[in-house]
């Protein structure tokens, strides 16, 4: 074994050596849109917002991005929430409160309040619109536009810095893609210097990067204004009867005809397309995930440079017990968090999320076990996500007879299967029947809502 003296150094130290900033980092607000939906997602967004859907073992989605702007130096964040946002309000009150207001740092909640008018946000633009009080309050210098949906690591600073010395109006975030891959995105056309003339929206022949036969330029979501040309954009579109107050179909498309934009390409440090995975559908999320069971995954969640925070939940160490033949607790490639016990079962190729049980006999491969899942004795999964709290019985096989999955749970066209405590009648969120005056009846029936997991555990984190 050869031992990295800065290495081991960088692990011994109890914290990590953040990124102060600068004046620039200092003087931007960042405005992350947390508000979206993520209906693709399916039973996963039923009960939460995209944003707040867990990833990796430990995280939540948002946590990518705030993450990226702590790193970045960028500690002046609002995040504005929208769709079912209370376990992401929850979840950024518990990770993200640990930050000092009194000396210009915050993660500020922006939710949907009404502030102009009677309407909700109308899209992404509008959400702005609606809170410019908000912004103007704050006086920042350049304004960054973020999602907060994608999983990836990026020094926001780094553009900021290009989006000044640009000159530009409006900097978009890019990422290489194959043309193909292209027709699914926004896209830019760009001159030699990188400034864009022209976007299309999900085009049938995407144009290609001068130079990069069959690569394209898509955006990320990632917008980084000048503040007064932001604050003109907002006024002129909420004004205009025919937009759709969308940021990518309206405010990039009129900003390349009357200002200075230019697109930022994402790269690594090789000069090749980094790490960006948009985990807006069922068989993103899946292979996202999966992909951190690699020996060397393109997302280094490993980084003592670059953490990615989050809340810590207090659970105790991982546990694999029974060495029977046949009956071996064992986890081979596979991400396992705290507080999961593998009893005598068998998982390759999957995230075990935290606080999971998996009993004697069971098989679990190349499959995303959320949090606080039970699985019963001599079950058999694969290419499975299972969401938070199912509970899955003796015997149960998911993920084999696609057909049979087909009859109680979501099936993608690639086969992965999607399980949620509804689709197993396990319904933790809301009645399913109403309120009766026969007291007999009524107990009965919160008895069946009870969560599974309330006879263990006095939990209020299910979402």
């Amino acid at each position: 074994m050869t031992v990295n003296r800065a290495k081991q150094a960088k692990k011994y130290r109890y914290y990590t050596d953040a990124n102060m900033g600068s004046e620039l980092t200092h003087k931007a607000l960042v405005l992350i849109l947390a508000g979206g939906a993520g209906s693709r997602l399916k039973g996963l967004t039923k009960w939460r917002a995209k944003p707040a859907v867990p990833f990796g073992g430990k995280y939540r989605i948002i946590d990518f991005a705030l993450s990226n702007c702590v790193n970045s130096g960028l500690r002046r964040i609002g995040v504005l929430t929208q769709y079912k946002s209370h376990s992401l309000i929850r979840h950024l009150q518990r990770a993200w409160s640990f930050m000092r207001a009194e000396i210009g740092e915050f993660v500020e909640i922006i939710p949907a309040q009404q502030r102009l008018d009677e309407g909700w946000y109308r899209g992404t633009a509008d959400a702005l619109y609606q809170n410019i009080d908000i912004i103007r309050r704050h006086a920042p210098d350049n304004i960054v536009v973020l999602g907060g949906d994608h999983i990836y690591s990026m020094d926001y600073a780094k553009m900021l810095f290009d989006h000044v010395a640009s000159g530009a109006d409006l900097t978009v975030g890019c990422i290489e893609v194959d043309k193909e891959e292209a027709k699914s995105y926004g896209v830019m056309s760009i001159d030699e210097h990188y400034c864009i003339t022209k976007f299309s929206e999900k085009p049938a022949e995407p144009e290609t990067i001068p130079g990069k036969p069959g690569q394209c330029l898509a955006s990320m979501g990632i917008y980084i204004f000048s503040t007064a040309y932001l604050y003109a954009c907002l006024v002129d579109d909420a004004g205009n009867p025919d937009s759709s107050h969308d940021f990518g179909k309206d405010i990039v498309p009129r900003s390349i005809k009357r200002a200075n934009v230019y697109a930022y390409p994402f790269l690594d440090k090789h000069g090749k397309s980094a790490y960006w995975r948009d985990v807006g559908s069922v068989d993103s999320y899946w292979k996202a995930n999966i992909e951190l069971c690699a020996v060397e995954p393109e997302l280094n969640l490993y980084n003592r440079d670059w953490p990615i925070w989050t809340y810590q939940s207090q659970s105790p160490p991982a546990k694999f017990v029974f060495d029977d033949e046949g009956a071996r607790g064992q986890a081979i490639d596979t991400l396992v968090s705290g507080g999961v016990i593998i009893s005598g079962a068998k998982v390759k190729r999957s995230i075990i999320y935290f606080n999971t049980e998996v009993e004697k006999g069971t098989l679990i491969k190349d499959s995303v076990i959320l949090p606080k899942v039970m699985i019963g004795k001599n079950c058999r999964i694969t290419r499975a996500v299972i969401d938070k709290a199912c509970v899955i019985e003796d015997g149960m096989v998911i993920g084999e007879d696609l057909e049979e999955d087909k009859k109680r749970f979501f099936v993608t066209d690639s086969g992965i299967v999607l399980v949620t405590p509804e689709m197993l009648g396990q319904h933790l969120y809301g009645m399913r029947e109403p309120y009766t005056h026969d007291k007999a009846k009524q107990l009965e029936a919160n008895k069946e809502l009870q969560s599974p997991l309330d006879d263990k555990e006095n939990d209020a984190e299910i979402a």
